[in-house]
């Protein structure tokens, strides 16, 4: 067995341990998770696939090809809860093992890069923790190093069928995230001549002609627009003005200038950054060797990595909207540049190099462990104490393990990886009793089936219609003038899902329940009718 292939199944096998667990006790997150599932199961129930709908209205934030998969799955497995929640973190591990290919592409007589970026990935905590997400990063992540393995490969032997690869590759990206993808693609076809002829081996007889090569690049994109055109043009006809207008503008180059939400300062991305890299950013070797992208003569490979995820860095801190996870696709160019500067000893090389991200390790395990038998108010105190604390002895070995063995790249993965495990083994009751929607939605599905229209009393993001596989949408209240008032006089042995900080006192609910630190409340219509305002949130 290759260092290759053990380290694909030492990936494979930690994947799986994570996901298992995390799948496990943690329950579709609202709103984004429980959001993504309503709408497939809008499609599965409706039997629509070109449109995706929420509550039975166009659902124009997404593109369709997550829910098109999940649906697959069903299709081929009837309806369950693993499949949904499996095809993020399928492209996740898909992602980390084309990162190998990729490496393997750039510097084919460096079998340890290929071995090593992908360890490094997972061992990184905000990716390991994310690919369990049902989200559409990880799509985009993996559809974005695909399109590179194709341009690259198209730079090794000037070939245009190479482009029309990485087009098709983007154009299935256009239908995971929208444009996006090309943030992260043009960049590095677009600066071509400073990577590519330090890419090239002295004894190719590729001649490169820099028309030809732009030539490849605008036919990339033009397959990709074609692509994503075959599903936008009938679904915009279809969808109507509204939706049309929004997947063709508002999603897209509106969203870039104007974000409507998540909108942050240029700097941004420079403060978190060192945390999304966590525990890499404080193990030592990594600065030792990170002089070596400004003292040594760059080759094309590393070139490429840097504008891969300098461009985007720098992009993406331009759009007004941003999140943590935007930056995903480039952790495969952070993984394959720290691995190939680590060189064939990715392994420690001074005693004291374990000791920062083993005593990270112990430190937030002590903290789970301690703090909830310290006498401490406030809600990170309440919240700790509602934990298995316990379960921080599993951080606690992470990193007395780290020290002991003076681990290199492989056993702070390891680490990395059993610490996720540990954290969500934690966390499971305050994940369960906080954010697990599940009786909130069966409840709405036994009222809808005793034929009693149900009311959401504020925004409504869809968060119940999986779990409780409802076949009728909400109607939304309390968002418009007299909306009440209508649902009210239209449906008298109607039901009120409302939110509140405090229950009023002037009457009693039919049932409550828990969702994060409020309380989610069951009102029959003749109670809102009895004392008006009652639904508002106090």
């Amino acid at each position: 067995m290759t260092a290759t292939t053990r380290s694909v199944h030492e990936q494979l096998l930690l994947w799986g341990i994570v996901v298992a667990v995390t799948l496990i006790v943690r329950p579709p997150l609202p709103v984004d998770e429980t959001r993504y599932l309503a709408v497939a199961w809008d499609m599965w129930l409706e039997n629509r696939y070109l449109v995706p709908y929420l509550n039975g209205e166009p659902y124009s934030h997404k593109p369709p090809l997550l829910f098109w998969l999940m649906n697959a799955g069903w299709h081929l497995f009837g309806v369950n809860e693993w499949w949904p929640r499996l095809v993020a973190p399928l492209f996740g591990l898909g992602t980390m093992v084309m990162t190998g290919r990729l490496a393997k592409t750039l510097w084919p007589n460096r079998a340890d890069v290929a071995v090593t970026a992908p360890l490094l990935m997972f061992g990184a905590l905000f990716w390991t923790v994310f690919t369990t997400l049902t989200m559409f990063d990880m799509m985009l992540a993996f559809f974005t190093i695909a399109a590179l393995i194709n341009l690259v490969t198209a730079a090794r032997n000037g070939r245009l069928r190479r482009h029309v690869l990485a087009g098709l590759m983007i154009g299935i990206g256009l239908l995971a995230k929208g444009p996006a993808i090309l943030l992260h693609y043009l960049p590095v076809a677009l600066t071509a001549p400073l990577w590519v002829p330090h890419l090239m081996d002295r004894k190719s007889s590729v001649t490169w002609v820099w028309p030809k090569w732009y030539g490849g690049v605008v036919l990339s994109v033009t397959c990709a627009v074609a692509v994503g055109l075959l599903w936008a043009v009938p679904a915009g006809l279809a969808g109507g003005e509204a939706y049309r207008e929004a997947i063709f503008w508002g999603q897209s180059a509106d969203r870039v200038v104007n974000s409507f939400a998540h909108a942050r300062p240029f700097w941004w991305y420079a403060v978190a950054l060192p945390g999304l890299v966590l525990p890499w950013f404080i193990w030592p070797p990594i600065w030792r060797r990170a002089r070596m992208l400004w003292t040594d003569d760059l080759d094309g490979a590393q070139r490429l990595c840097l504008i891969w995820f300098g461009s985007a860095f720098f992009v993406f801190s331009l759009v007004s909207g941003k999140q943590l996870h935007y930056l995903l696709p480039e952790f495969p160019a952070l993984a394959l540049l720290i691995s190939f500067i680590l060189g064939g000893s990715a392994g420690q090389k001074r005693h004291y190099d374990s000791w920062l991200p083993g005593g990270f390790f112990v430190l937030g395990g002590l903290v789970l462990v301690v703090f909830p038998l310290v006498p401490l108010s406030g809600r990170v105190a309440e919240t700790l104490a509602e934990t298995n604390s316990l379960w921080g002895l599993g951080l606690v070995a992470a990193g007395g393990y780290i020290i002991w063995i003076r681990a290199g790249v492989r056993g702070i993965s390891l680490a990395s990886a059993l610490s996720v495990v540990s954290i969500h083994l934690a966390a499971e009751p305050v994940l369960n009793k906080r954010y697990d929607l599940t009786p909130i939605a069966r409840e709405i599905g036994a009222y809808q089936a005793a034929g009693r229209p149900v009311a959401n009393f504020s925004k409504y993001h869809g968060q119940y219609h999986y779990l409780g596989r409802l076949r009728e949408p909400l109607t939304v209240i309390g968002q418009v003038n007299d909306d009440e008032e209508q649902f009210l006089s239209a449906h008298p042995n109607g039901i009120v899902v409302a939110y509140h900080r405090v229950l009023p006192s002037q009457a009693k609910p039919l049932s409550t329940f828990i969702y994060r630190r409020m309380i989610v409340a069951f009102w029959p219509v003749q109670a809102l009718i009895d004392q008006p305002g009652i639904a508002e949130r106090r």
